[in-house]
């Protein structure tokens, strides 16, 4: 399950794991004009872990997600 929700500077995902056992805790994205965060909270530190990557960073990142092993640039992206 998820939630989103925009807020005046952000748009900003809950991600919810309703799996069976072993659930993980929520994963709450904030996406931002210049960066996007990931943040999660970690019990065995009792404290959230954040990750910010640039909107570049995360455009890869997606489009990684569809592709072979290899190494890639930007601009053999775009003729795909």
């Amino acid at each position: 399950m998820f939630t989103i929700e925009h807020n005046f500077d952000a748009a900003v995902i809950s991600l919810v794991d309703e799996g069976q056992a072993e659930l993980q805790e929520d994963v709450i994205v904030h996406a931002f004009a210049e960066c996007i965060t990931v943040e999660q909270f970690d019990p065995r530190l009792d404290h959230a872990i954040k990750i910010t990557r640039s909107i570049t960073q995360m455009r890869d990142f997606a489009a990684a997600l569809d592709l072979p092993k290899g190494i890639y640039r930007p601009s053999q992206l775009a003729k795909r």
